[in-house]
């Protein structure tokens, strides 16, 4: 079995709930995730290894989507949905830059339970939403949602301190 064929048999199920949480529409995601492993497939060379393939691949994922929804004139610009991504540096992205790094840690430092520790679970620990809901004896809607609050609070912080 090939590279890209063993990153597609571990990976596909990730991808395509990732991007299925962003677009809310199954058969959009499926296709992105192909189109995905796709693109991965033309550029696995030059994955340097420097962050988790799964991160790599739902970063190729989240652009995908995103030029598919600015192509299809989904949205006008003037009200975007909460399932396109947004164009800026995520979260994720944003603890990858140093002077953030340590800013956004910080503002977690601060935040309460169980905030700090599903978003530690979910970004540092690279837990899926369904491992964070078994621990904590709960579901993964549940670990999502908190995720996403944890992120917002985060943002909301970040925002305040420009």
């Amino acid at each position: 079995m090939d590279k890209v064929e063993e990153l597609y048999k571990d990976y596909f199920h990730d991808v395509y709930l990732y991007i299925r949480s962003l677009s809310a529409d199954e058969h959009l995601a499926e296709d992105i995730t192909q189109e995905t492993f796709f693109s991965a497939m033309k550029s696995v060379k030059s994955f340097r290894g420097d962050c988790d393939i799964r991160v790599w691949l739902c970063q190729i994922a989240k652009n995908l989507l995103y030029t598919h929804s600015k192509k299809s004139g989904r949205f006008t610009g003037e009200e975007i949905p909460d399932t396109v991504p947004d164009p800026e540096p995520s979260i994720e992205d944003r603890i990858a830059d140093g002077d953030q790094s340590m800013e956004i840690h910080r503002i977690l430092h601060t935040l309460g339970e169980p905030y700090k520790e599903v978003f530690t679970l979910r970004v540092f620990g690279e837990l899926s939403f369904r491992q964070i809901g078994e621990l904590f004896g709960r579901t993964e809607s549940w670990a999502r949602v908190s995720f996403h609050r944890a992120k917002l609070k985060i943002i909301e912080e970040l925002e305040v301190q420009k």
